[in-house]
């Protein structure tokens, strides 16, 4: 089904899926003419975290602009839109090299198989490709934008202990508590890869959440000295946190890139206007979007229109 071969509405398939994912586009035999309009309907996936939804506001956005109507549909996770864009359910998803590899790389060869991704974020793509590809999925150019996962401190506690990086952190011998998700215990980018690269003395796991308030509340408080964030954390200055680097390259490289449904989005136009996008795209682009909605409370299609447009990347 190429690009013009676009889809009848239906229902997905059984269980929980339905309720959650009810009126997602389904494959068929209409073209993209023959539903009416331009070059036709794409839609775009979208998870529920906020970059995730104005990451998806700019991708409907931009491919509007190229001519296409657009839609956005949020699912909650992973679990659930990746496999509807393999479907053609949805056709676009604003993505992250490494974890997308990951995914399915655990998916095709089980959770305890050897990882494909890395902090080298061309070889990390072309395993990402390999594992998309016989699943009808088609992986676009990444670009410079990354979405890593992070720790931070507090100014004060990096001030007193003269800290810049993690390997710093290590150094200093002190004993950290760390407010993260509860996954943090067993994931090799967090507990275990923070004590076996960085020679962190970690004491205990505070469940708090992965850069969530109450999590950075606790550092800022000295509950715990270490959060697990990211990147792309937008109000660390409200809670007079820093991030410290990874110096030693823990993280595996979580470049921002487009997939696609290879059938019904894999048409040069859509690479084409969605390459433009990634190639202007930042880190502190994205760290300035997530504020602009996590802190100031403003609309992610209101800041994802206002974005393209202060780029030169839509028509006003």
């Amino acid at each position: 089904m190429s690009s013009r071969s676009r889809v009848a509405r239906t229902a997905v398939a059984a269980g929980a899926v339905i309720t959650l994912a009810a009126g997602l586009a389904a494959c068929g035999g209409k073209s993209l003419e023959e539903k009416g309009g331009g070059k036709g309907e794409l839609v775009i996936g979208s998870a529920g975290f906020t970059e995730s939804k104005v990451l998806a506001e700019i991708y409907s956005r931009v491919l509007a602009d190229a001519g296409y109507r657009t839609r956005v549909q949020t699912l909650a996770n992973r679990e659930l839109y990746e496999p509807a864009l393999e479907k053609g359910q949805i056709d676009v998803v604003p993505e992250y090299a490494s974890t997308l590899a990951e995914f399915l790389n655990a998916k095709k060869n089980g959770s305890k198989a050897k990882p494909v991704a890395s902090s080298d974020i061309d070889k990390t793509v072309t395993a990402l490709e390999k594992l998309a590809s016989p699943r009808g999925l088609k992986v676009l150019p990444a670009g410079r934008a990354t979405d890593q996962n992070a720790f931070a401190v507090s100014k004060e506690f990096a001030a007193e202990n003269k800290l810049k990086t993690l390997s710093d952190l290590g150094a200093s011998k002190q004993k950290i508590k760390l407010a993260s998700g509860e996954a943090c215990e067993t994931r090799v980018f967090c507990k275990p890869g923070l004590e076996k690269t960085y020679g962190i003395d970690i004491t205990a796991l505070d469940p708090k959440g992965v850069g969530t308030p109450q999590a950075k509340q606790a550092v800022k408080d000295g509950t715990d000295q270490l959060v697990l964030t990211t990147t792309t954390d937008a109000t660390l200055d409200n809670f007079g946190l820093v991030l410290l680097k990874d110096d030693k390259k823990l993280q595996n490289a979580d470049n921002v890139l487009p997939v696609v449904n290879a059938k019904s989005a894999g048409d040069k136009e859509i690479a084409a206007a969605l390459g433009k996008l990634t190639r202007a795209l930042t880190t502190e682009d994205l760290i300035t979007l997530n504020r602009k909605v996590d802190a100031e409370r403003l609309k992610p299609a209101d800041v994802a229109q206002a974005y393209l447009e202060s780029k030169g990347l839509v028509k006003k």
